[in-house]
């Protein structure tokens, strides 16, 4: 369903059968890894306009993986992250994951 390098890859999925006997399946629920658990590959100084794709695209070589330095940090709002009030603090870049599947 979803391609290796997603970071829904490795999830198991489920069926939900309604009332009239409709099904709808779905991917379960997707458990964040504990930030400290994830060797870290650099960390990335924030500057005027970067955002997680550009930054990911910087260190990580591909800017869809950009979920992986969200998990990396602690910030709820991926936007917290890059936005104006984080210019010059230090964002975690993770080594490069695979999900297992």
């Amino acid at each position: 369903m979803f391609d290796y390098t997603s970071r829904y890859y490795s999830l198991d999925q489920a069926v939900y059968t309604a009332a009239d006997g409709r099904e709808h399946p779905y991917v379960l629920r997707r458990f964040l890894p504990q930030p400290a658990s994830l060797p870290l590959l650099t960390q990335v100084s924030v500057t005027q306009g970067d955002r997680l794709d550009l930054i990911a695209a910087r260190t990580l070589g591909v800017a869809t993986q950009f979920w992986q330095i969200c998990d990396a940090n602690t910030a709820l709002d991926p936007f917290d992250l890059t936005g104006d009030a984080a210019i010059g603090t230090l964002v975690n870049v993770p080594m490069p994951q695979t999900p297992q599947g």
